[in-house]
């Protein structure tokens, strides 16, 4: 065998090794998700927005209510905690919320949800126990949204950045429940 062929071969072998240990002790590459990783973005002049979540689906099942509980803080998608990154300070009603970046924490309601950026950043969403991992100490800005009820039912949960109406919403939607946060 010559020499550029044993090489490629090698190449090959420490890519391959290197992709399993990923696999095996980061994250398995090699497996279908069930709520996939998503990440939005805003971009309007010099202001920049990120949230990274993941997207559980309704799957026939009762969602608000049920397996998202009302009165308990919701890890707002499922797995890793969900995060909200601004370059710019934002007013979110009467609070501001100063640039950085937060994880984002959601109290449903059955006519409004709390919806809470933390300045703690988590690895995870839930402990063992799939208890939120969320601490209240590191709140910023906690503000309170109506609840919208959709005449279409969202499949997926999805969040989204909304200025369609020449004002700027974070939007967070799944089942048949919407809610809007007002971003300035």
């Amino acid at each position: 065998m010559n020499t550029f062929l044993k090489r490629v071969l090698i190449i090959l072998s420490v890519v391959a090794i290197a992709l399993f240990l990923y696999s095996a002790f980061v994250e398995n590459i090699f497996t279908y998700r069930l709520s996939p990783k998503e990440t939005v973005k805003f971009e309007l002049n010099d202001l920049k927005l990120k949230v990274f979540y993941n997207r559980p689906s309704k799957k026939n099942r009762e969602i608000f209510g049920a397996l998202v509980p009302f009165n308990q803080v919701w890890r707002t998608g499922a797995n890793e905690a969900t995060t909200f990154e601004t370059n710019k300070d934002l007013e979110l009603g009467n609070m501001t919320l100063p640039r950085g970046k937060y994880t984002l924490w959601t109290v449903p309601k059955d006519s409004v949800w709390t919806v809470i950026f933390n300045s703690k950043q988590y690895s995870w969403g839930v402990n063992a126990e799939m208890k939120p991992m969320w601490d209240p100490n590191y709140d910023v800005v906690n503000i309170e949204v109506p609840v919208q009820d959709l005449e279409n039912m969202v499949e997926q949960f999805t969040i989204a950045f909304d200025n369609s109406t020449d004002k700027l919403f974070l939007t967070m939607a799944w089942d048949d429940v919407k809610v809007a946060v007002p971003l300035k």
